[in-house]
């Protein structure tokens, strides 16, 4: 099998990812700074450095493992974070994936597959969103996604590195912190544990496509298998309200009081729903945990972390 260098490897989506190379068989090494990830989200016997992107041992690690494929997922995915700091923000989404680009270019990666995001595509009431419709990010952190899609293009076409940009709608499951794109499922879920009424930000109308975590790790597995360069949405193809989400958690954490309504967060998208069927074609991949099945497991997975 293959050697896989995932960056952000013992974060959420990380160490799901981590955890179905395994399972195929590849050789794995991580790289994590550790900001949100956490070493016990990894449960099998595979390299990790606790190191930034943007650290110059990067390189080491790359001329000592010699690296097929790179999955890019570190990076900083809160975009509240990236209008409180943008420059933060940056450093690590824009400056750290030009960092990783140099390195799979100097090392003769195979292929690139980098986790973008919805956020790159900012307010379309046309929904689903396809690959093609026009780009318009909301936040600083859409536009950082934005750009490293742009830096990966161009290395293809400066310097020949495949690559597979997907972008992911709103990922949630077992493992999830609660700053990230889809954090407010983690948020309301141990908020409703812990007995404190979670807050809706706006009037909870605001749709979300909600997909599994294990669905996306699939995707991005199977992502390594050589094919042109693409770029596609990886998603459930559906959405639901925020405030649908509200009363489906507490239906079953068996949480009894009514959501606190607050303002809308700066920079949020009010409907998201993306278009997943070139990637059903392309990547022969299917979303099959349903947002039934998906939230039933996170919940257990948190009242079992209690």
């Amino acid at each position: 099998m293959s050697k896989v260098l995932v960056t952000g490897g013992a974060g959420f989506i990380g160490s799901h990812v981590v955890d179905q190379l395994i399972v195929e068989g590849h050789e794995v090494v991580v790289i994590d700074n550790f900001e949100t990830g956490k070493r016990n989200n990894i449960k099998t016997n595979v390299n990790i450095f606790d190191i930034d992107i943007n650290s110059k041992i990067v390189k080491s690690i790359f001329e000592y493992f010699l690296p097929e494929y790179v999955i890019h997922l570190a990076a900083q995915t809160s975009v509240s974070t990236s209008i409180g700091f943008p420059k933060k923000d940056a450093q690590t989404n824009i400056i750290g994936t030009l960092n990783i680009l140099e390195l799979s270019k100097e090392y003769q990666v195979k292929k690139i597959i980098f986790t973008s995001s919805a956020a790159v595509y900012g307010e379309n009431s046309n929904l689903p969103i396809l690959e093609s419709y026009p780009l318009s990010p909301f936040s600083p952190y859409g536009l950082s996604k934005l750009t490293g899609e742009k830096y990966i293009k161009l290395y293809n076409k400066l310097h020949k590195l495949n690559y597979s940009i997907l972008r992911l709608s709103n990922v949630y499951g077992p493992r999830q912190c609660e700053n990230g794109e889809a954090g407010v499922v983690t948020k309301f879920i141990n908020q409703m544990i812990k007995g404190i009424t979670p807050t809706i930000e706006g009037d909870g109308n605001q749709s979300r496509d909600f997909i599994f975590v294990k669905d996306v790790a699939n995707a991005l597995v199977r992502a390594i298998v050589p094919s042109d360069p693409h770029i596609l949405n990886i998603s459930s193809g559906t959405s639901i309200s925020i405030n649908c989400l509200y009363d489906f958690l507490a239906k079953l954490i068996e949480y009894n009081k009514p959501a606190n309504f607050g303002p809308s967060r700066v920079g949020d998208i009010y409907e998201s729903s993306l278009s997943n069927e070139n990637a059903k074609r392309i990547l022969q991949w299917l979303p099959a945990i349903s947002i039934e099945e998906g939230l039933n497991e996170t919940v257990s997975y948190f009242l079992a972390s209690q």
